[in-house]
């Protein structure tokens, strides 16, 4: 179930002409990992709207102090980063709509995408509108959401993304957009 650009401008009206730039690979991620159902789609959708801004950032904002907690550490070390204060941290920084973040989640989803491991050496491909969007839908299949859109358990997708309920009345909101434009009943 392709989305249109005014569409999707109704559920992110703040996209302005990004919508326009992301609508095509946006129905391409979701129709090569099967959000293809309204519920799936408004999920997902309220999802990335809330992790990119409407989308508008594809690359986790921080200074370099911030991102150093991805360098050395028990985060680091659990995200598959070297220990060493070598600039991983920088190098894996969330990338994406939904944010991909260290050096073995890099590597996962260059595999899904890809079949190999380019993500890992080329990182900032996944600041790109198409990739951009396929590593968000990846990352939405590995992690079941699919089945939990179906079953209009939000807050658990929600968990599943953020590790948490953070910025639950954003995504809240624009839920209820996505829904209002995408699960309209057929008259």
């Amino acid at each position: 179930m392709p989305i249109t650009e005014g569409q999707l401008l109704e559920i992110m009206p703040n996209a302005r002409s990004q919508a326009g730039v992301f609508i095509s690979a946006l129905n391409t991620a979701m129709l090569r990992f099967s959000i293809n159902t309204p519920k799936r789609a408004a999920a997902f959708l309220a999802q990335v709207g809330h992790e990119s801004g409407q989308l508008h950032y594809v690359r986790e904002l921080g200074s370099d102090q911030y991102l150093s907690k991805y360098d050395t550490g028990t985060l680091a070390a659990r995200l598959g980063n070297t220990p060493a204060l070598d600039g991983d941290g920088q190098k894996y920084r969330g990338r994406g709509l939904i944010q991909i973040t260290g050096r073995d989640n890099y590597l996962q989803c260059s595999l899904g995408l890809f079949g190999d491991d380019r993500l890992v050496f080329v990182p900032q491909l996944l600041e790109q509108p198409q990739w951009a969007a396929e590593s968000a839908a990846w990352f939405w299949e590995q992690n079941g959401l699919n089945e939990l859109a179906d079953r209009d358990q939000f807050n658990s997708i929600t968990r599943r993304i953020n590790g948490g309920l953070n910025g639950l009345q954003d995504r809240l909101q624009l839920w209820a957009r996505a829904r209002a434009v995408l699960c309209q009943p057929s008259v």
